[in-house]
């Protein structure tokens, strides 16, 4: 990437939101309650999406030349994205279930 402010910038919160996923899953694994699990994956899932943004605002500003790499970093956080949005989708489903009277 240029070494100019805009590109710094971008590539910092690339570099924060790109890792915060894997921290906030490792705590979500270590979740008090079925709730605390559902918090701290949405969070994953909001980190994922916004490394998703870094990652079209790069593409557009032509900052890495190397587009196909670029594409296949975006395909994979798109992958991520799908997976966590299922494993959330689910614990909420189950947690649901289990508090609706019979």
């Amino acid at each position: 990437m240029p070494n100019n402010r805009t590109a710094n910038h971008i590539a910092g919160q690339l570099a924060r939101s790109s890792t915060s996923p894997m921290l906030n899953y490792g705590e979500a694994q270590a979740a008090e309650s079925k709730n605390d699990f559902i918090h701290k994956m949405k969070i994953c899932l909001k980190e994922l999406k916004e490394t998703f943004v870094c990652l079209k605002f790069i593409g557009r500003k032509a900052y890495i030349v190397n587009s196909a790499f670029l594409e296949k970093v975006k395909k994979e956080n798109d992958e991520l994205i799908s997976i966590f949005t299922k494993s959330l989708n689910t614990a909420q489903q189950n947690h649901n279930n289990r508090i609706q009277p019979k």
